[in-house]
């Protein structure tokens, strides 16, 4: 069971979909699926998943110049290591 529940009480707009007639006919077997629900939770999910998504990706490239320090760091110390062994 599904069940959807608009906790934010944001305005909703509306979408329109096209589906195979196939998937129609499929879809039609199954009357108890809240298919606008189910669409509706989906686009939500993925929406937010990408948002996170690109989150993490902008806050990455915020620690890029702190992360090519330190890898250069650790190279430089890897370098003298080597040469103090020779």
């Amino acid at each position: 069971m599904f069940l959807y529940i608009n906790l934010e009480k944001s305005k909703m707009v509306s979408i329109t979909l096209s589906v195979p007639e196939e998937i129609h006919k499929l879809m039609k077997k199954f009357p108890e699926v809240n298919w606008s629900g189910l669409v509706r939770a989906c686009i939500t999910e993925k929406a937010k998943r990408l948002a996170l998504k690109e989150e993490f990706l902008n806050q990455l490239e915020s620690e890029k110049g702190f992360i090519d320090w330190s890898v250069e760091l650790g190279k430089r110390a890897k370098k003298g290591r080597a040469e103090k062994l020779n």
